[in-house]
């Protein structure tokens, strides 16, 4: 699974132009699947028959997109004025790197140079507004010859491991979940399931939402990356949850109040199994959980995540151990409903 998730993170998906990524995976998940499809926002939709059919309807959910840049105009000088693709630290932006399209034109974030701020702008974040991205073009038609408005830029950045067992990369929120989908699709699964890769979540979970009213499904388990801010100065009640502690199973975020039934059950057979896990101590963030449970009649629904530092930035990070237990509950959770739905 580790080096499918380098591969999918090194993949463009900004929100509202997943297509790179979903086409990438696609190309796995057919031999693998008994149907795929793509709706009409873009969710890849994939269904595999498991040993057992199951008399509730379970969806696997993750996120295709990634948060990004959008090209909103160009200067006559040719710089490209954009607005963000999602939630992102405006503090980190200058500087950095982006690439737009499969042609991987490169641009440079920038801003006003710091010795012509003066006095107490200085210790202001400089809005978005005020940046620019250099392409290396010296004209508006020099730069409309590479760029069209509209074009989404992802950040571009390697991805490798470092210290003890840790990775840094782009995207890891949420090709982690991507990941471990592809390898459930891999195996033979305990019961039928409906696979969902979602798009536009960053910007208001969208995809899942027509996505989920269209699978109809009864139980739901939504695969994602969540923040950790185990860092120094922050007090243990606010760090969320811990690098290295284990997968996240949240009783509640910001969007959603999980299913307390799944709740129980997941982490009461993950301690039994001796899968580390942890749940959050703070509550924040939001998955596609937040439409997929109001969907239809209502959907019993539960989340597990891969705690990640640097979320929605050029390098998060992550660590291999969490990801491996992500995918360990993932396989107990699908074990789990088809021993109580399983025909």
């Amino acid at each position: 699974m580790f080096e499918m998730l380098k591969r999918l993170c090194a993949a463009s998906g900004v929100s509202g132009d997943e297509r790179e990524v979903c086409e990438f995976i696609r190309e796995i998940a057919e031999p693998l699947a008994d149907s795929v499809r793509t709706d009409v926002l873009g969710n890849l939709i994939i269904e595999k028959r498991g040993v057992k059919s199951v008399s509730k309807k379970l969806m696997v959910c993750a996120h295709l997109d990634e948060v990004g840049v959008i090209v909103t105009s160009i200067t006559d000088e040719g710089f490209l004025k954009f607005a963000c693709a999602g939630s992102i630290d405006k503090r980190i932006l200058p500087g950095k790197r982006v690439f737009f399209g499969s042609d991987r034109v490169v641009g440079i974030i920038g801003t006003r140079v710091i010795h012509f701020v003066k006095g107490a702008a200085r210790d202001k974040v400089v809005s978005v507004e005020d940046m620019y991205i250099d392409i290396g073009a010296a004209t508006r038609e020099a730069a409309e010859k590479l760029i069209s408005l509209g074009d989404t830029g992802a950040f571009d950045a390697h991805s490798f491991e470092f210290g003890d067992g840790l990775f840094a990369a782009k995207a890891i929120d949420d090709r982690l979940g991507c990941a471990v989908m592809l390898e459930l699709l891999k195996s033979d699964l305990p019961c039928d399931c409906t696979f969902v890769f979602t798009v536009q979540e960053e910007v208001g979970a969208r995809g899942a939402a027509a996505a989920s009213f269209a699978a109809e499904p009864d139980v739901a388990l939504v695969l994602e990356a969540t923040t950790a801010a185990d860092l120094p100065g922050v007090p243990d009640a606010k760090k969320v949850c811990c690098v290295g502690g284990g997968a996240v199973i949240p009783f509640m975020d910001r969007g959603t109040i999980y299913n307390r039934e799944l709740w129980d059950t997941l982490t009461a057979r993950a301690t039994e199994r001796g899968i580390a896990w942890q749940t959050k101590q703070y509550i924040s963030g939001g998955t596609d959980a937040q439409v997929i449970h109001k969907s239809r009649a209502g959907v019993a629904t539960l989340a597990v995540a891969a705690p990640v530092r640097n979320l929605h930035s050029p390098l998060c990070v992550g660590k291999i151990a969490d990801f491996q237990a992500v995918l360990d509950c993932a396989r107990l959770f699908l074990e789990v409903h088809c021993e109580r739905f399983g025909i």
